[in-house]
């Protein structure tokens, strides 16, 4: 079934390791829901093969044989995902700096989606909380789906994290591009600006507790409004509208709310805050279960 909201292009990249191997076989099922061509990746590290040829000397027989093998490898890995009714998937192998190469295979094909596995055993190992997945998740402009869990199903339950930011329209675009057929949980984690100063300062209880409810008709008010701009109809989507600090509340509420995917900007309200690598990120990365999918842009 092809997904009415256009996905346009995927890459899965993989390292063979076994989240690599969920990535690629969930970029398999969004491939076929979707209908969008799908480019499975593995790249492998230019570093190694230069130590290599220090020790061994240019041409050694062992390069060729570790090339060969990875390409066994892909062709082992797109033949799986063809048996599983995914027809036409391309294989690439590059040689190079990992991100360098995913980055511009991502921007040659104008990639609607960047897929990796949460953890690997070689280039990826590092790819999301490290320093190899910073460089990439700041490099790219293109959407990136972390995948944690092994692809029994479409996509059921989405929570997408919402600060009303410029992003946060194409955050619901986004979330309906790759799971059509979920229903939408349009979270937004209200705060009173200050509250622990108000305290300091006087402020009584009562007049504090306004202020909550303000915060929170306020948030429920957007969420909506946003919902409406996005056409999303009632059945598709509802609101969740939390106290409490953004990062906590989301590993906390895709557990309680049984969601499948989180989708979260990759910034925020600030122009200088990159969400992406900074602290709620890096939380609902750490701490949560479920699949991550971060919106690289701020216009639906």
């Amino acid at each position: 079934m092809t997904s009415r909201h256009p996905l346009g292009p995927i890459v899965a990249a993989t390292d063979f390791s076994a989240p690599a191997r969920h990535a690629a076989q969930r970029a398999a099922r969004l491939a076929q829901e979707t209908g969008a061509p799908l480019t499975l990746m593995h790249v492998q590290p230019g570093g190694p093969l230069q130590e290599l040829r220090r020790w061994l000397g240019e041409g050694h027989a062992l390069e060729q044989q570790l090339v060969d093998e990875a390409g066994r490898q892909l062709d082992e890995l797109v033949a799986q995902l063809h048996a599983g009714r995914t027809p036409g998937i391309r294989a690439l192998q590059a040689t190079g700096a990992p991100v360098d190469e995913i980055v511009r295979e991502a921007e040659t094909q104008e990639v609607g989606l960047l897929v990796v596995g949460a953890r690997g055993a070689g280039f990826l190992r590092r790819m999301v909380l490290g320093s190899t997945s910073e460089r990439l998740l700041r490099r790219t402009k293109r959407p990136v789906l972390v995948v944690r869990q092994t692809p029994h199903e479409p996509y059921r339950r989405v929570l997408v994290a919402l600060d009303f930011s410029p992003w946060s329209a194409h955050a619901i675009t986004l979330a309906r591009r790759v799971a059509p057929h979920a229903k939408l949980l349009l979270l937004n984690a209200c705060q009173v600006p200050f509250e622990s100063k108000l305290h300091y300062a006087g402020v009584d209880e009562a007049t504090i507790d306004r202020y909550r409810r303000q915060a929170r008709a306020d948030a429920t008010q957007r969420v909506h409004a946003l919902a409406l701009a996005s056409h999303l109809k009632p059945g598709d989507w509802e609101p969740c509208i939390v106290e409490g600090e953004a990062s906590q509340r989301i590993v906390e509420l895709e557990q309680d709310k049984d969601c499948d995917l989180v989708v979260l900007g990759k910034h925020g309200t600030s122009v200088t805050e990159d969400l992406l690598l900074g602290s709620v990120s890096k939380h609902v990365l750490a701490e949560g279960s479920t699949d991550v999918l971060v919106s690289t842009a701020h216009e639906a």
